[in-house]
């Protein structure tokens, strides 16, 4: 594909920033989400634009000097921790975008989304906890500021999790596919198990990242 270089505006765009309609002679590129025909920024950083001579079509992007554009899309499988949990939703932050750290972004997990059956009868306070790590999958997007997630797959759901009153540091191991039990006070809790836990999947390097990001608050993270 033939392309003339990017082109900076030198105009400075921050997560959810609206830049312009997205037509059939401007589409989005990194950096970017397109939502009901507008071109939204997903990372804070200066907006781009490169000709694509070939389709005849400026491609929108916006480059981050400090992060890499690394983005969770649709079908990514993705870490994250669980922040908040209600009787509806539940609130995490996105850590991973598979194997590769990423700057943190808001996911959000519906209740219809947690399991593929009974629905109706799903609690989601006896699948998931505040501080729980997380296997989930991304949907299409269908909200700008936050990344709507899925674990109704036998591969997603909890891989660590810490029981209430546990020592610091211990994590329980999974009994069954909806429960866990602390091996220092047999606590038992109910959880949504991640049935495969993938290669990449680092345990030490998330607890870190977790516990450095406790620390301070996501860009785009809700006040």
């Amino acid at each position: 594909m033939e392309q003339n270089k990017s082109k900076p505006i030198g105009k400075i765009c921050i997560p959810g920033m609206r830049l312009c309609s997205a037509n059939k002679e401007r589409i989005g590129g990194p950096g970017t989400n397109v939502l009901q025909g507008y071109i939204y920024a997903a990372l804070a950083g200066v907006l781009k634009t490169q000709e694509d001579e070939k389709n005849k079509v400026t491609v929108i992007s916006v480059e981050s000097p400090t992060t890499p554009s690394i983005l969770p899309k649709p079908g990514d499988v993705v870490t994250a921790k669980v922040t908040v949990v209600n009787s509806r939703v539940v609130h995490c932050i996105i850590l991973c975008v598979g194997p590769h750290l990423v700057r943190p972004y808001r996911g959000v997990l519906k209740k219809e989304d947690i399991k593929s059956t009974d629905k109706d009868r799903i609690d989601p306070y006896k699948c998931f906890r505040p501080g729980d790590v997380i296997l989930a999958k991304v949907l299409p997007l269908t909200e700008i500021h936050w990344y709507h997630l899925t674990t109704a797959e036998n591969e997603l759901g909890v891989a660590i999790a810490t029981a209430e009153g546990s020592p610091q540091g211990v994590n329980m191991v999974p009994i069954s596919w909806s429960e866990m039990q602390c091996p220092k006070t047999l606590v038992k809790e109910p959880r949504k198990v991640a049935r495969i836990v993938p290669d990449y999947f680092d345990q030490n390097q998330v607890i870190s990242y977790t516990d450095a990001e406790n620390e301070s608050k996501p860009i785009n993270d809700p006040k």
